[in-house]
C-alpha cells in the first residue's frame, strides 16, 4: 500500500511539473485572451446566473485569470469571497468590493497573492457559498482535481462535508488540463465541473 501511495505521489509530482512548464510558456497575450474566455464560459453557467454568494480567487501568473471573472460577478451584485491564508495553511475569507479591495501579500519565501483587504470573515464563511471556484493544475474524468500541495482546499473542503454543505464544486483550467487521471487520495474529494476557456465539463 505504501509503494502504491509512493507512486501516486511521484505521479502527482510529475503532472504537477508538467502543467507548471506548460503554464510558463505561456505568454502574457495567451494568458489575457484565455481570461476573457474563461469568464464568457463561467458567467452563462446557471450555478453562477443563480448564485448570491461566490467564493473564488485571484489568478497570479500564468494561472487562468479570474479579474474579469470576479469584476463581473461583483457588478451582477453576487456577495465574493475571496482566501486568505493562515499560517497553518488553512483558509480564511474576505469580501471582494472591487480592486481597491485587495492587498498584496507575501507568504514566506513564495509568490505574492492577491488577498482581501478588508475585514477577515472566519474559515466557516465558506459554509455561505453557493458556489466555490477552486484553483487548480489539472481534473480528470472522474472529476478529481489536482491541486498544488498544498493541502489548503483540501481542508475548505472537509469543512464543507462536516458542515453538509453542498455548494457546487467548480476548477477553473486550461483546456489541456482535463486529464485523463489524476493520481487520487481516499480524502480527496471530486468536483462537480471544470471550466476551461473553450467549455464547461460536468462529472457524476
Amino acid at each position: 500500500m505504501r509503494q502504491n501511495k509512493g507512486s501516486d505521489e511521484a505521479d502527482k509530482r510529475a503532472l504537477r511539473r508538467h502543467i507548471a512548464e506548460a503554464r510558463r510558456a505561456l505568454t502574457a497575450d495567451d494568458v489575457r485572451v484565455a481570461a476573457a474566455a474563461l469568464a464568457e464560459q463561467a458567467l452563462a453557467l446557471p450555478e453562477l446566473a443563480q448564485a448570491r454568494t461566490v467564493a473564488a480567487y485571484v489568478s497570479v501568473g500564468s494561472e487562468p485569470g479570474t479579474r474579469a471573472l470576479l469584476d463581473a460577478l461583483h457588478e451582477r451584485g453576487v456577495r465574493v469571497l475571496l482566501p486568505a491564508l493562515l499560517p497553518d495553511n488553512d483558509l480564511d475569507w474576505g469580501l471582494y468590493t472591487g480592486e481597491d479591495s485587495l492587498a498584496s501579500v507575501r507568504h514566506g519565501g513564495r509568490m505574492h497573492l492577491f488577498e482581501p483587504g478588508g475585514a477577515p470573515l472566519g474559515p466557516d464563511a465558506i459554509l455561505k457559498a453557493d458556489v466555490v471556484l477552486l484553483p487548480g493544475l489539472a481534473v480528470d474524468r472522474r472529476g478529481m482535481r489536482l491541486g498544488r500541495g498544498g493541502g489548503s482546499y483540501d481542508r475548505v473542503l472537509a469543512r464543507l462535508e462536516r458542515a453538509g454543505a453542498r455548494p457546487s464544486l467548480m476548477v477553473l483550467l486550461y483546456d489541456a488540463e482535463v486529464v485523463e487521471h489524476v493520481p487520487g487520495e481516499p480524502h480527496d474529494r471530486p468536483v462537480h465541473a471544470a471550466v476551461t476557456p473553450s467549455g464547461v465539463r460536468r462529472f457524476g
